[in-house]
C-alpha cells in the first residue's frame, strides 16, 4: 500500500470516528446547540486536557502546514483550515499529508 493511500484511509476514518460521536451527542442531548456541546467539552479536567491537547495539535498542524504548502506549491490548501474547524483535525491532517504525498509524487514526476 502507498503511503499516500494510508493517508486517505486515515482521512476517512478521521472524520467516521468524529462524527460518529458528535452525531451520537446531538442525537442524544436534550439541548443540541453548538454552545452546549463546547460547555460540556469544558465542563471537567478530562474534557479540557483534551481541548488543550488538540489546540496544540491544531496550531501546530497550521504552523508545519501552511509554510510546506506554499513552498510545494499544493492546490486548495487553504480549505483545510476552515475544515479544521467545521469537521476535524483528525480529517484535515491526514488529508493534508494525502495532498503533500500527491504533489510530491507529481513533482518527482516531472523532474524526471
Amino acid at each position: 500500500m502507498k503511503l499516500k493511500h494510508l493517508y486517505l484511509l486515515l482521512t476517512v476514518l478521521g472524520v467516521l470516528y468524529t462524527w460518529y460521536y458528535n452525531i451520537q451527542y446531538f442525537q442524544t442531548t436534550e439541548n443540541p446547540s453548538l454552545i452546549h456541546f463546547f460547555n460540556e467539552a469544558e465542563s471537567n479536567f478530562a474534557g479540557k486536557s483534551f481541548g488543550a491537547d488538540l489546540t496544540i495539535v491544531v496550531f501546530t498542524f497550521f504552523v508545519f502546514m501552511i509554510p510546506e504548502s506554499l513552498k510545494l506549491k499544493i492546490k486548495h490548501w487553504w480549505i483545510l483550515i476552515p475544515l479544521t474547524f467545521f469537521i476535524a483535525i483528525a480529517f484535515t491532517f491526514p488529508l493534508f499529508l494525502y495532498m503533500r504525498e500527491k504533489t510530491l509524487e507529481k513533482n518527482k514526476k516531472i523532474k524526471i
